[in-house]
């Protein structure tokens, strides 16, 4: 298990309310879109961050967590396993406090890199799932 309830509780009710969600898009059929709509319910501010960059849920869109222009609490990544790597290394060095790999995306390096530099971290999880769990 990557990331164990307490972890995933941290992440939802306590690191901060700003998730950047990459691979959102406005694509309603993909997982991210409705995903990030849960999430918006629960009062979390979504970043879409997909290199098409477009305004999803009402929000501006990012190419790349680089772009973003202000600080981000949880990177949540709808991206293959092989990508999601190189994603949670740009979250530390976005200075976010957790990163988020949804169900099916495990890279066990990338975990070990991201918790080394001080980041909670969950994989094969969804935040959606979980978040409604807390109630």
């Amino acid at each position: 298990m990557y990331g164990d309830d307490a972890t995933v509780r941290r992440i939802l009710t306590e690191l901060g309310d700003t998730w950047a969600v990459v691979g959102l898009s406005s694509n309603r059929s993909r997982p991210a879109y409705g995903v990030a709509e849960v999430l918006q319910r629960f009062g979390k501010r979504i970043v879409p961050v997909h290199p098409k960059a477009e305004t999803v849920h009402g929000e501006q869109g990012y190419a790349s967590l680089a772009d973003i222009p202000f600080d981000v609490d949880v990177v949540d990544v709808f991206l293959n396993a092989d990508l999601a790597g190189a994603v949670a290394d740009e979250a530390v060095a976005k200075g976010a406090k957790a990163v988020w790999f949804q169900l099916g995306v495990v890279d066990e390096a990338a975990y070990e890199r991201t918790r080394a530099a001080g980041l909670d971290m969950v994989m094969d999880r969804c935040p959606a799932i979980e978040i409604n769990a807390l109630r």
